[in-house]
């Protein structure tokens, strides 16, 4: 029997695992930064709190080893432009050339428009492999009027049918 190339295999799992799109918003020294993500999930309810996993290669990384704040924007499905810019399609300060970009708590910029908004105070860092899980306390959130979100399953964009 041969090895198995998990890597490979885990990858090809993953693709059947259907996630909310989200970016990941954050102002550190007066600078603000930005990067999608679909590696978001609720941590605890008591006290309401939130983990994100950042590759340390990415540009918000170093705000956020820092102990800067930050924001989850859920994406609406018809905000897939920010997705894609934020992804790699932009660097830097041109992520937030789409969309409707506001200063909420601290500066932080929040999505207008989004599924909902959720502003998290830092509250932990734990490396791991390649990426930082990073563990936000929930400080405040705003709910978008209806349930359309932004999923990505086997490599595309797609929403909850009607």
């Amino acid at each position: 029997m041969g090895e198995i190339d998990l890597v490979g295999a885990t990858k090809q799992a993953l693709r059947r695992l259907a996630t909310t799109v989200c970016v990941i918003s954050s102002r550190h020294e007066g600078e603000r930064f930005l990067m999608a993500a679909t590696a978001v999930e609720a941590m605890s309810m008591d006290p309401p709190s939130m983990l994100v996993c950042v590759n340390r290669s990415a540009s918000i990384h170093a705000p956020l080893a820092a102990g800067a704040d930050f924001a989850i924007n859920v994406l609406s499905a018809d905000q897939e432009d920010i997705s894609r810019l934020c992804g790699g399609g932009a660097k830097g300060n041109e992520r937030f050339a789409c969309g409707d970009w506001r200063d909420g708590p601290g500066g932080l910029p929040l999505l207008a428009g989004a599924q909902a908004n959720v502003v998290c105070k830092q509250d932990g860092l734990f490396a791991y492999g390649t990426h930082t899980i990073v563990i936000g306390r929930v400080e405040a959130v705003t709910v978008g009027d209806t349930v359309d979100p932004l999923l990505y399953v086997d490599g595309r964009y797609t929403r909850v049918p009607a």
